[in-house]
């Protein structure tokens, strides 16, 4: 996402999937998903999505699941034509390029969706239009320059990383934090989006009187693997406590190091707000050594297990997350989106279409969400989204994370 772009801005007019309300309660919510049941019969069409495998990216995936629950598999007859790209998606750009587009060569394919955008989305995107324009093309979190995906994609949606750089920061001092560690490395780091969000955090620690520190770890897709960076992640976190005290708050920009990262603050002592791509499935289950599988999908219940599992282990009041999964809502939300738009029950650039397909899978909870918008032009785009939800803090309730109007002094900072 990541280099030509010198500024960004949001749009800070809200557009809430639910009235749902938000304060400090301890309360949970309002979770009763209600899915419509599978349809029978032979799907008259087909949609793809593409998403990573269960190691690297298993919130996203289990979204997928959600939709083949939804409407059935394309190998049994139903709709949902589901494929993985691989973990070492970096090295095989060229495979995964022809993975995607491959799937346009179903003659009953009417969208494909691919979250996360990996690199190489773009091109695929552009290489079905050029073969099939009618094809619908959407991107969870893409990685992908927001000019580039924008160019490529009917709709693109990233989680607001403009306003999470400040709101994290707030809520991590709202939970008692002194220090803010950021843990990442190169490859993220070029990622503009992911960059411009480190450097809100950095000026909003300034703002907030937190200390802001920069800590570097293995890359997961690097030679030492996921074993590897996670290994690593176990080994330090125990010195940066050490280090930093026990009132400090960690964020890691990638998904592999997030169990290792939690497991040791339960050990050890620390503050964890919410993870880059937030879940209560994100970390915890593996941390908390809880088996969930009898609860997959039905996320008032893992919620309801994992914040259990949170108060048991001294940590109440110190750990976050939101309280359904942002890759799954994604997955299964964009899907349902281009069902809707497919069968005339949605529009393709309405934003408030997108919410309440969204929100079909996370009742009870609210989203803020708003157009990407170029600051040097002042345009805002119309095929790319940001969204947030608010912070569910365990043992505590619901922070008003989405009505923070401290955001706007950084939605024209500079990308450095």
């Amino acid at each position: 996402m990541k280099k030509g772009i010198n500024a960004f801005a949001v749009l800070v007019s809200a557009v809430l999937l639910t009235a749902a309300g938000c304060s400090k309660k301890a309360e949970t919510p309002e979770t009763k998903q209600e899915i419509a049941a599978p349809k029978s019969g032979r799907a008259s069409y087909h949609i793809g999505i593409v998403t990573g495998t269960g190691s690297q990216s298993e919130d996203d995936l289990r979204g997928a699941e959600k939709l083949i629950e939804m409407y059935g598999s394309v190998k049994t007859g139903g709709m949902i034509q589901h494929i993985t790209y691989p973990d070492d998606f970096m090295s095989q750009q060229e495979t995964i390029i022809t993975q995607i587009a491959s799937l346009a060569e179903d003659p009953l394919m009417k969208a494909i969706i691919v979250n996360q955008g990996i690199p190489g989305t773009a091109e695929a995107f552009k290489r079905v239009r050029e073969q099939h324009p009618g094809i619908l093309l959407f991107t969870g979190e893409p990685h992908e320059d927001p000019l580039v995906i924008q160019a490529a994609a009917d709709m693109a949606v990233s989680n607001d990383f403009i306003s999470r750089g400040y709101t994290i920061i707030w809520a991590a001092k709202e939970l008692g934090a002194k220090t803010f560690v950021h843990i990442s490395f190169p490859r993220h780091i070029s990622y503009e989006t992911l960059r411009l969000r480190c450097q809100i955090m950095e000026t909003a620690c300034n703002d907030l009187g937190l200390k802001f520190i920069f800590e570097t770890a293995p890359d997961p897709i690097s030679d030492v693997g996921v074993a590897g960076a996670q290994q690593f992640i176990l080994e330090q976190v125990p010195q940066w406590i050490e280090k930093y005290g026990k009132d400090t708050a960690f964020f890691c920009t990638n998904d592999a190091h997030t169990a290792p990262l939690l497991k040791q603050l339960f050990l050890f002592g620390g503050i964890f707000v919410e993870a880059d791509l937030p879940s209560p499935l994100m970390g915890y289950p593996e941390a908390l050594d809880i088996d969930l599988t009898g609860q997959t999908g039905d996320f008032a219940a893992i919620l309801k297990r994992v914040e259990q599992s949170v108060i048991d282990r001294g940590g109440a009041g110190r750990f976050g997350t939101w309280a359904f999964s942002y890759g799954f809502s994604v997955s299964a939300g964009l899907g349902e989106y281009a069902r809707r738009i497919i069968d005339g029950e949605a529009e393709k650039d309405s934003l408030a279409d997108l919410s309440k397909a969204l929100e079909l899978f996370t009742p009870g909870a609210r989203w803020k969400s708003a157009y990407y918008t170029d600051v040097t032009t002042g345009i805002g785009s119309k095929n790319q989204a940001l969204i947030f939800m608010d912070t569910y803090v365990l043992g505590r309730g619901f922070l008003p994370t989405t009505e923070q109007e401290g955001v706007h002094r950084y939605t024209s900072m500079k990308f450095n």
